[in-house]
């Protein structure tokens, strides 16, 4: 016997479609939920709900798995039924990680979980400690970002299923990996988003990818209990360790109690329970302290999250560029606000948005792991106009000191996939949206966008030509390469000595002294010294300390005098005082 339930508040009549047999009228209780118990159903049966007197046949908002895709039936499984081996699995908590992104779709030429498990040996001994997958819940057509999604609660079929997320996780977390899923709360995809049809999950309103959700509107209890249901299902039946909540700030919430709180007391509440540590990651356009302050202290009590002022502060530092939301950043000044405070913008003037924005952090408080740094990312690649990496025009030094000054930095370190070997293949934008209407209407809007910024309309490549995802595939005969291989050695080496020296891990803010000059800087961490050359030139760069070993140069030719060090051009070095 199974019972099915939908959630339809505003229906008058809900059906259940099985194969071959007559439909089920289904009964409402009050809450607005309808249910009815078939005998004989069980894992592997299709079905679907009919609304109404509507014909369609529509699959269920909290399908667990989708084999036909987006728009055929939801078939039922069995989450008990896998035979996971990671009992001993303590969890991997997010302070002193090394954070690794990557998308199933391109990591491997498979695109597969299955596959992406036959790269996790190159994980481990890079020496990172949690993988985050961009988005794998279901969306509509082959491949994908990840954001279209429309089933929050489905692994993507053509990536193996539910079966094959769990087989990643579980093979990762024999390797000692954790794992955090980037999941999109904030819209539904464009195609196949059937779950508004049965309940209000929307608003009028909307944000840069369609209508926000009801957060705070009538039936948006409904609606927050959805999310987070999704949320301790990732954590819970698939043993995720963390979750990356995207765009956060396009979420709307007027209640007094808002739901990324909600949210954290119930991850917190299942993690008391299953005794190992769960992550929220949110990313945030707000520069607001809150969400990373813990609920006692009146936050949101989320984990950490992702830290754009970093990465806009070192890319325009070594790459020299300015444009849109780069034009307040690419000065010694900026890093070193972002270094000793966590945000640049803090309550100051922010030139793109017209506007004073964000909030300062609490120095000694806040420690530095709540912000997830990184030089390279799957937005800050695949959001300009051909994908480029910064590899593909940053010289070989400057990308050495970029990659020092992030694993070096009292921040949560992450990598995007193939920046450790400095990957020559882009991240282009690419979808395989099968309506030829959302198709063009895509393609046309990207154009358009980068026209508005410069960009010559044939530059940008076509989302749904097969050959822009080809283009973004890593290429792991790289790795054989001498160059490549050289990049790969030092992101090793940066990873491990973070790992070894206190100093570089401290997460305290108020403990990380910054200084530079003429396009030099000299951080102090403890008893550690990270000492950076952005010149063209050689640098002789007085020391606060006698150096009394050099743990790591990015170049030959560093020489340590009593007072100082000089450094080759486009150098960094980490010595130990």
């Amino acid at each position: 016997m199974t019972e099915f339930t939908v959630w339809a508040p505003e229906a008058a009549r809900v059906r259940l479609r099985l194969p071959g047999v007559a439909d089920h009228a289904m009964r409402q209780a009050p809450d607005g939920w309808w249910r009815v118990e078939v005998p004989g159903a069980g894992p592997g049966t299709d079905y679907a709900f009919l609304l109404d007197d509507d014909a369609q046949a529509l699959p269920d908002p909290r399908s667990a798995w989708q084999p036909a895709g987006v728009h055929g039936p939801s078939r039922l499984y069995d989450h008990a039924a896998f035979a996971w081996t990671d009992a001993a699995w303590t969890g991997r908590q997010l302070p002193g990680s090394v954070l690794y992104e990557l998308h199933i779709g391109t990591f491997t030429p498979e695109g597969t979980f299955d596959g992406a498990i036959a790269r996790l040996d190159h994980l481990v001994d890079l020496g990172v400690d949690m993988v985050e997958l961009l988005p794998v819940n279901a969306f509509n057509g082959e491949h994908n970002w990840g954001y279209d999604g429309v089933c929050w609660f489905a692994p993507h079929e053509p990536y193996g299923g539910p079966d094959g997320l769990k087989r990643f996780v579980d093979a990762a977390h024999a390797k000692g990996l954790g794992v955090i899923l980037d999941v999109v709360y904030n819209h539904f995809g464009p195609s196949g988003a059937y779950a508004p049809r049965f309940a209000p999950y929307l608003t009028e309103q909307s944000n840069t990818w369609g209508r926000t959700v009801n957060l705070d509107g009538p039936h948006s209890d409904g609606v927050r209990r959805y999310i987070a249901d999704s949320v301790l299902g990732w954590l819970r039946d698939y043993h995720v360790d963390g979750l990356r909540l995207d765009a956060v700030h396009a979420m709307p919430d007027g209640r007094a109690v808002h739901w990324l709180e909600e949210v954290a007391a119930e991850v917190e509440a299942l993690s008391t329970h299953l005794g190992r540590p769960l992550s929220l990651i949110a990313e945030s356009d707000l520069n607001d302290p809150r969400l990373i302050t813990p609920r006692e202290a009146g936050g949101y009590g989320l984990h950490a999250q992702w830290n754009d002022d970093a990465h806009h502060a070192l890319h325009t530092l070594l790459t020299g560029e300015r444009q849109g939301y780069y034009g307040d950043f690419g000065s010694l000044e900026c890093l070193t606000d972002v270094l000793t405070g966590g945000f640049f913008h803090a309550g100051t003037w922010s030139s793109f948005r017209g506007r004073s924005h964000g909030r300062p952090v609490d120095r000694q408080r806040t420690p530095g792991h709540r912000f997830v740094a990184y030089l390279q990312n799957h937005d800050q690649i695949g959001n300009r106009a051909t994908g480029d990496r910064i590899s593909a025009t940053l010289s070989p030094g400057l990308l050495r000191v970029g990659a020092t000054l992030l694993m070096t930095a009292p921040f949560t370190p992450m990598l995007f996939m193939g920046e450790e070997w400095a990957a020559a293949t882009p991240w282009q934008f690419f979808t395989s949206h099968p309506e030829p209407e959302l198709a063009t209407a895509v393609a046309t809007g990207r154009r358009r966008e980068f026209a508005d910024h410069g960009w010559a309309t044939d530059d940008v490549p076509d989302p749904q030509d097969p050959q822009t995802f080809l283009r973004s595939r890593l290429d792991w005969a790289e790795l054989d390469k001498p160059d490549h291989r050289e990049t790969y050695d030092l992101y090793r080496r940066l990873i491990a000595l973070r790992r070894s020296r206190a100093d570089l891990s401290d997460p305290r803010l108020d403990r990380v002294d910054v200084r530079h000059g003429d396009r030099f800087l000299v951080m102090r961490r403890g008893d550690t010294l990270v000492v950076a050359n952005l010149a063209g030139r050689a640098q002789r760069i007085n020391l606060p300390g006698v150096v009394r070993r050099v743990l790591l140069a990015t170049s030959e030719g560093v020489t340590v005098m009593r007072d100082g060090i000089e450094l080759p051009p486009e150098s960094a070095a980490i010595a130990a005082l």
